[in-house]
């Protein structure tokens, strides 16, 4: 079963995960002035969730072996991929796979 500051510092992942695809979806759009690419609904939003992300991972570490932190937030790349390819369209290479691969690989060796 997995303790409430394991599933906070998840939670943190997947938050942190959502921010990087809002802040590429404003990189994406047109602006109308400078100030408009820095202060729109996907920049606000976005880093608005990533001091949210922040915020739970701190709490996170406050209880949870810090050893297990990197190995949780190494899943950040994995959400990421995924939600490249769900939201742009993005190609997924054997070359991606294999960096995934090596990422997932290295959790279970670390949880042996």
């Amino acid at each position: 079963m997995i303790d409430r500051f394991a599933a906070a510092m998840f939670c943190s992942v997947l938050i942190a995960s959502i921010s990087q695809v809002l802040l590429k979806m404003s990189t994406t759009k047109t602006h109308r002035s400078v100030l408009g690419e820095y202060l729109n609904k996907y920049v606000l939003c976005g880093y608005g969730l990533l001091v949210l992300s922040m915020l739970l991972t701190i709490y996170a570490y406050s209880g949870m072996p810090y050893k297990n932190g990197p190995v949780i937030e190494s899943l950040g790349n994995v959400l990421v991929l995924v939600f490249g390819y769900i939201v742009f369209g993005e190609r997924i290479s054997i070359r991606k796979l294999a960096g995934i691969g090596c990422i997932i690989l290295g959790i279970f060796i670390f949880h042996l």
